[in-house]
């Protein structure tokens, strides 16, 4: 009896009328179609500011992304990994098999044969935890994983990581990768819900995206996302990817107009 039904993406908004993810109320939402909205949600994007947050080492904006890696040598230092230029693989999430650890798990020792380091921040199922600990014993230096929930170390995370995993099962939105893009930061994601709303692959030939997607849930699907951001890194366009990252705009501003919008539909046509 709704006037609109609105969740958190437009994707996900078309992927709750399939049976794979309506759990039962696929029917009702194929019926309501018509009046079924998704409005993406957003991040403050004073708060989250690379230029004034002082939770982080070294304050940088898009006119000074050099200083972003003085980031990355601080959380070295803070967290005990080996202190030298080398791609850093973060992930800040709810250890859970729904944001795609399951995926990361198969894939770390293949991951961790490239030239990477790992940090990984998070609770959640005691089988990734434990996982996720035991990474970091084999792997000193080059993994840390941080079992807990610590705002400021994950603002951290975020300035210092160059490369933010998100491999969902599903999302309905998302924020990790919001945050992300604030930080110049590039996500890897699967595509699906708010995640495939939020990132474009990226085109080295137009020169546009803001990240790297890969479509079916596999470990093959993660691996070669990840390894084509690792071989963009590695080239002279990076700087491109990372301004475009940082050019977005996935503010609160953004997504109320978008509600105000709806809500004036809803009084005009409803």
């Amino acid at each position: 009896y709704a006037d609109a039904v609105s969740t958190v993406s437009k994707t996900y908004a078309e992927e709750i009328k399939t049976f794979q993810y309506g759990y039962g109320l696929d029917g009702i939402m194929r019926l309501r179609q018509d009046r079924l909205f998704g409005i993406l949600n957003g991040i403050d994007y004073e708060k989250n500011n690379p230029k004034t947050d002082k939770r982080i080492a070294v304050n940088y904006d898009i006119s000074s992304i050099e200083k972003k890696k003085f980031n990355k040598t601080e959380l070295q230092k803070q967290l005990g990994l080996e202190i030298r230029d080398v791609p850093m693989v973060g992930i800040i999430s709810r250890l859970a098999e729904q944001k795609g650890l399951d995926l990361v798990a198969w894939v770390a020792e293949e991951m961790l044969n490239r030239d990477v380091q790992f940090v990984l921040l998070g609770t959640g199922e005691k089988r990734l935890e434990d996982f996720f600990r035991s990474l970091e014993n084999n792997h000193k230096g080059k993994v840390c994983s941080i079992i807990k929930f610590d705002d400021t170390l994950a603002q951290r995370i975020y300035a210092s990581s160059d490369i933010f995993l998100m491999p969902s099962l599903f999302e309905p939105c998302g924020l990790g990768q919001m945050f992300a893009l604030r930080y110049g930061t590039i996500p890897v994601v699967r595509k699906t819900g708010g995640l495939s709303d939020t990132v474009m692959h990226y085109n080295s030939e137009t020169k546009e995206g803001n990240g790297f997607v890969f479509e079916h849930y596999t470990a093959d699907g993660l691996m070669w996302a990840l390894d084509e951001a690792l071989k963009v890194y590695h080239s002279d366009k990076w700087l491109n990817v990372v301004k475009n990252a940082m050019n977005c705009n996935f503010s609160w501003e953004s997504s109320a107009d978008k509600y105000i919008e709806l809500y004036e539909k809803i009084i005009k046509e409803y």
